[in-house]
C-alpha cells in the first residue's frame, strides 16, 4: 500500500502533542478499522465503545473532573475526523455525534449534567443532537417543538427530524421552543435521557450512507429545570456556540474522504494499465491527479485555519468555519467524482471502496448547514465587517 502524505502536519497550524496524535491514531485505525457495516445501529455502539477504551472520545469532551476552565481542542477534534474518515466514514460519524450530542454539556453544562460526560468519553453512553424539525433545518429559529413551564419543569411536546444515533443514544441534547421572545430568542436548549416517559422513535430513516437516523416523539415529556443546558432563552446560542466548533470538523472528514480518494486514484492509475501503459502515463490523467492534490490542500488549509483561530481563543469563527465547511464538502465531492471516474466500471461496483466515498461524502454538503446556508453566513458576516 502506498505511503500516505503527512507532509501537511508540518504546518505551523500544529503543535508536537497533534503529530503525536495523528501518528497513534493512524496506528490505531489499520488495527481496528474497518469494521462490519452490516448491522449499522451495532456497528455504531461497537465503534463508541472501541473509540472509548482507546481514548480517543476524550477529546470529544471536556473533562468532568477537571475544575479549571477547559477548551475542545477543534485541531484535535479535525484530525481525529480526518483520520477516521479516510479509513472508515462510519467510524468519523460514531466520534464526531459524541462530540456534537454532547457539545452543549461540555460548553454550558451545570457540574451535576457533566457527570455524563464520564459515560460518553468512555464509551459507555452515546449521544445525539436534537435540533432538526419536520419544518425547520437550518432555520434554527423556526423550531416549533414546545417547551411549557410547569412550576420546577418545562413539559416538551413536538417531532425532531434526521437526528443522529436517533434511536440508539442514551442521551439527547434537545431544543425547544420556551418563548421567552419570538424566533431565535425564544429557544432552550435541554438535556433529555432516551429513556424518558413520552419520548419516542417514530421512524427510522434509511438514505444512501447507512447511518443511525430517526424521527423522534415528545409527547408531554417532562425534564426538570436542572436539565436546562445554560439559561431558559439561550438556546440559539448553545447552539451555534456548539455548531461553531464543529462545523469546521465536518469539512475535515471530507478532507479525510478526499484524501482516501486520491490514494486510491493513483494506485489505479499506477497498477491498471491502458494502451500498453500505466494509466497514470497519459497526461489527462496526470491533470487530473494534480487538481485533486491542488483542491486537497487547499481545502486542508481552510479546515485548519479555522481550527487553529478557534483554539487561539477566538470567540466566534463562524466566517471561517462555514468556509472550511463549505469548500472542503464541495471540494470532496468533486475529488471522488474523479476517483471514480479513474477507475472506470469499478468505480461505480457496490463495495468497493470509492463507490462508498461517493455515497458517503453526499451527506455531509448537507449536514450541519447545507452549502447554500453556509454562502449566507459567509455574506453576512463580509457584511458586518464592511460595516463595522
Amino acid at each position: 500500500m502506498m505511503q500516505r502524505d503527512t507532509s501537511f502536519l508540518n504546518w505551523p497550524f500544529f503543535d508536537d502533542h497533534h503529530r503525536q496524535l495523528s501518528a497513534h491514531l493512524e496506528q490505531w485505525c489499520e488495527a481496528h478499522l474497518p469494521v462490519d457495516h452490516t448491522d449499522i445501529d451495532q456497528a455504531c455502539i461497537n465503534l463508541v465503545q472501541m473509540l472509548g477504551s482507546g481514548g480517543w472520545l476524550k477529546h470529544s469532551a471536556i473533562d468532568p473532573e477537571l475544575t479549571t476552565a477547559q477548551a475542545l481542542d477543534v485541531r484535535s477534534l479535525c484530525l481525529i475526523r480526518e483520520t477516521l474518515a479516510r479509513h472508515d466514514a462510519l467510524a468519523d460519524f460514531a466520534f464526531a455525534m459524541q462530540g456534537l450530542g454532547t457539545g452543549a454539556i461540555s460548553l454550558f453544562g451545570t457540574a451535576e449534567q457533566q457527570q455524563w460526560l464520564h459515560k460518553t468519553r468512555a464509551g459507555e453512553a452515546l449521544a445525539g443532537f436534537a435540533l432538526t424539525e419536520p419544518q425547520s433545518g437550518s432555520d434554527v429559529a423556526n423550531i416549533e417543538l414546545s417547551a411549557t413551564f410547569d412550576g420546577d419543569s418545562y413539559v416538551l411536546n413536538g417531532e425532531k427530524k434526521w437526528i443522529s444515533n436517533g434511536g440508539i443514544a442514551d442521551l439527547y441534547c434537545v431544543f425547544a421552543r420556551t418563548g421567552e421572545a419570538a424566533g431565535a430568542k425564544g429557544l432552550s436548549a435541554f438535556l433529555v435521557p432516551a429513556d424518558s416517559a413520552g419520548l419516542s422513535v417514530v421512524e427510522r430513516l434509511h438514505t444512501i450512507a447507512p447511518h443511525p437516523l430517526a424521527k423522534l416523539s415528545f409527547n408531554d415529556v417532562t425534564v426538570h429545570t436542572s436539565q436546562l443546558l445554560g439559561k431558559a432563552g439561550d438556546g440559539f446560542k448553545v447552539a451555534m456556540s456548539v455548531l461553531d466548533i464543529f462545523r469546521s470538523s465536518v469539512g475535515a472528514a471530507a478532507l479525510g474522504m478526499a484524501r482516501r480518494a486520491l490514494h486510491e486514484a493513483l494506485e489505479r492509475s499506477q497498477n491498471r494499465h491502458l494502451f500498453g501503459a500505466p494509466l497514470n502515463d497519459l497526461q489527462m490523467v496526470q491533470g487530473h491527479l494534480a487538481d485533486m492534490a491542488t483542491q486537497i490542500d487547499a481545502a486542508a488549509l481552510l479546515v485548519y485555519r479555522a481550527a487553529w483561530t478557534k483554539d487561539q481563543g477566538v470567540s466566534r469563527v463562524s466566517k471561517e468555519a462555514a468556509m472550511a465547511k463549505l469548500y472542503a464538502t464541495e471540494m470532496a465531492q468533486q475529488v471522488i467524482d474523479q476517483a471514480v471516474q479513474i477507475h472506470g466500471a469499478e468505480g461505480v461496483r457496490s463495495g468497493s471502496t470509492v463507490e462508498s466515498l461517493y455515497r458517503e461524502i453526499r451527506a455531509l454538503r448537507i449536514y450541519e448547514g447545507a452549502t447554500d446556508v453556509q454562502k449566507i453566513i459567509i455574506a453576512k458576516q463580509l457584511q458586518a465587517g464592511a460595516q463595522a
